[in-house]
């Protein structure tokens, strides 16, 4: 059976009738709200990301952990705050991803969080630059019961992936993803589905049918090559690779760039999902890394309250009337990926 096709299958498996009509009740409110212009929200978010820590061992050159450049705090996630956050959230939501900046196995307790959310039937994953998943880490990955560990690696050859990925030890990288798919193997485990994440880049282009090639030597079950967020884009990047198709940006005539997609006055993430800081800030979407519009904190109000609160309402009205108002999204490309 396709590794893929077994992966859906599993999310699948999760479905209750109270997420199917909590989902039901997201979508149709969202259409609802495009047609009519109106913020009309019904339901729980479907999905979250939740952020186990700001803390990371690299210095990636365009991501705020990396480069040391927040403005807003950095710690760890409390397990007392996360608990209480999946305590209220899991009888509707489907899937939950311990990632929004920093290295999620810098967290002590992530095997733990990971197998709390499991253990209620929700779908989880993670992603990682995969420096710890030494022996025993992979092991408990495993036994986790996380449904998908996305390894990001972003060259095939030592020289090309710290070109990005700023300290970073290629050799880790492999032994880490070896390590998952031999206790998946040891465990008799269907999970998790590995991802090779291939951060698509001027310096590693050249690389993708080496990446897809180790992967599959490795036993990885998918490789998605992803298209790099350049935040001063408009007279290009280093980073920008030369095939189109890897690029969020297109070069005009005068030789600046613009992004390619167009900014529309509505947005699914907003009625679907959201992300949750370290610190238990509700901020609205990943592309709002230095958490500049917090919508509600959860260390003074319940997830519902802050939900379908005036702040989150107001928000949504915004983006409806004018999505290019709002300064974040004037720079989104919804993370594309390109799945090979």
């Amino acid at each position: 059976m396709n590794r893929n096709f077994k992966d859906g299958l599993n999310f699948l498996s999760k479905a209750t009738p109270s997420r199917v009509w909590n989902a039901t009740k997201i979508l149709s409110s969202y259409y609802a709200s495009r047609v009519s212009g109106k913020p009309t929200h019904a339901g729980m978010p479907i999905s979250i990301s939740i952020e186990p820590t700001t803390s990371c061992n690299l210095r990636c050159p365009e991501c705020p952990s990396g480069l040391r450049s927040f403005t807003r705090p950095t710690g760890m996630l409390k397990p007392e705050l996360y608990q209480s956050v999946i305590n209220q959230l899991a009888p509707s939501l489907s899937y939950l991803i311990f990632y929004f900046q920093g290295e999620p196995y810098l967290h002590p307790s992530l095997v733990d969080m990971i197998r709390y959310a499991a253990d209620k039937g929700i779908y989880t994953a993670t992603s990682t630059n995969a420096h710890y998943l030494n022996d025993e880490a992979a092991k408990k990955t495993v036994e986790s019961g996380l449904d998908r560990l996305i390894i990001s690696i972003d060259g095939t050859s030592q020289e090309t992936y710290t070109s990005y990925r700023v300290g970073g030890n290629l050799s880790k990288v492999i032994e880490g993803t070896k390590n998952i798919i031999k206790w998946k193997r040891e465990l008799k485990s269907k999970t998790p589905h590995v991802i090779f994440q291939f951060l698509v880049v001027k310096p590693n282009e050249h690389q993708i049918d080496e990446v897809r090639k180790l992967a599959n030597e490795l036993g990885v079950d998918e490789v998605a090559l992803k298209t790099a967020q350049i935040y001063d884009y408009k007279n290009g990047s280093d980073l920008m690779p030369t095939q189109d198709r890897y690029s969020r940006y297109k070069k005009l005539n005068d030789g600046t760039y613009e992004i390619k997609s167009a900014l529309d006055d509505h947005c699914w993430k907003m009625w679907h999902s959201c992300v949750i800081t370290w610190d238990g800030k509700v901020v609205p979407c990943c592309f709002d890394k230095d958490a500049h519009y917090v919508l509600g904190d959860l260390t003074k109000n319940s997830f519902e309250e802050i939900w379908h609160g005036q702040s989150y309402q107001q928000f949504r009205s915004t983006l409806l009337k004018s999505r290019s108002e709002i300064e974040m999204c004037r720079n989104c490309t919804e993370g594309t990926k390109v799945w090979a």
